[in-house]
């Protein structure tokens, strides 16, 4: 199927939507990933005759066998974006063509079929739309959007499945600081690792987060938030931390310098961080994207040369590394404080979203306008996603 030929979504929302009453409640303090809107997106694909039955419908339950073939062989790929309520209250989202582009590296990377980036993006504007009175209106809250596809064949045997099931949902998302930005203490861990040359570290796929849970509670048993990985082999190249990439800031008097680990293959490469190379460079701060190894962090801390650590994903934006433990010993990073260049980024990213700065790069999508009067009341249906 090419990517100029369009896709028909069918649309059956709820008959009868929740009362404003209720979201409202719903909406109060929804924390990450406890509370999930009113819909949900879904296109299928089967082998010879490609992606067909596009339709938005309530959220709900799957319906899979349990010979299906993600169960067993893992064939699982996810995506994760926001979508922000602007000043003038339409709804946009951040950058997620570069999500749909991503997605398709880890379809490709795990076998499985591509989905054209412009049914991508339409099937999120479609579901946020619709549920696009799920997206907050508190400061620094948004609604997390979920792409996925997984294999959904009934059939068990090594090999590709021949039947997909792509689909989006949405949660509404709090503040990950709602007491104010508070570095995190952090394990860097040499008994495990997330990804070896060659393996799945730059897809995002499901097998990867299962991998990282023995580590995160390491990291826990440690008295830390989040676990530091090292590459696979020597066990000194610092990769990333937790699901983020890491960045260190180095300053000699009045120059900065902006360091994250390079894209080698084991990385996955984040959007967030991505828009904060272009955001750097812009502000005239020199940028590099190589090797950082243990010795050269705790070396560089020592000298007062690295001034500080932060971490960036589109979860928290960005979150400040603290305080460093491994079987090295503790470091404690920029007094234990928030940075100011971390402060500063997380500023100016979080600004452009909400649309509270010019958007200078073309990063915002637009998805809907305000209501008007009469579409503002609970019995109106929602604006139409933009084609």
């Amino acid at each position: 199927m090419s990517r100029s030929e369009s896709l028909h979504f069918e649309l059956h929302p709820l008959a009868q939507p929740m009362s404003a009453d209720e979201r409202r409640r719903r909406l109060q303090n929804p924390g990450f990933g406890r509370v999930f809107s009113e819909h949900q997106v879904t296109i299928r694909y089967v082998v010879g005759r490609g992606w067909h039955d596009a339709r938005l419908e309530p959220y709900a339950p799957l319906q899979l066998w349990p010979s299906a073939s993600s169960l067993h062989y893992g064939q699982a790929i996810f995506e994760g974006f926001k979508a922000y309520r602007q000043q003038d209250d339409g709804i946009a989202t951040f950058r997620p063509d570069a999500n749909a582009a991503r997605f398709n590296r880890s379809a490709i990377r795990l076998a499985m079929p591509e989905l054209p980036a412009e049914w991508f993006v339409q099937a999120a504007d479609l579901l946020i739309a619709q549920d696009r009175r799920w997206v907050p209106a508190a400061p620094d809250e948004s609604l997390y959007i979920r792409p996925l596809m997984i294999a959904t064949e009934s059939a068990l045997g090594v090999r590709p499945s021949s039947e997909y099931l792509f689909m989006v949902f949405a949660s509404p998302a709090g503040s990950y600081f709602p007491q104010g930005m508070k570095p995190v203490t952090v394990w860097i861990s040499a008994d495990y690792v997330r990804a070896s040359p060659g393996g799945t570290g730059a897809a995002k796929c499901a097998g990867n987060y299962a991998a990282s849970l023995l580590a995160q509670q390491q990291a826990q048993s440690h008295g830390c938030d989040q676990v530091v990985w090292l590459d696979a082999i020597e066990r000194r190249r610092v990769e990333e931390l937790g699901g983020m990439n890491i960045f260190f800031v180095y300053r000699r008097g009045a120059d900065v310098t902006l360091v994250t680990p390079e894209l080698s293959g084991t990385l996955l490469a984040g959007i967030t961080r991505d828009s904060l190379l272009t955001l750097a460079r812009d502000r005239g701060y020199a940028v590099e994207e190589r090797v950082v190894t243990l010795d050269d962090w705790e070396r560089d801390l020592q000298s007062g040369h690295m001034t500080e650590v932060f971490a960036c994903g589109t979860a928290a934006a960005i979150t400040p590394v603290g305080t460093a433990k491994s079987d090295r010993g503790t470091w404690t990073i920029s007094q234990g404080q928030t940075g100011p260049i971390a402060a500063e980024f997380r500023r100016a990213l979080l600004d452009i979203q909400y649309g509270r700065a010019p958007d200078r790069y073309g990063w915002m999508h637009r998805v809907c306008d305000a209501p008007d009067a009469l579409d503002a009341t609970d019995s109106a249906p929602a604006h139409a996603a933009r084609p």
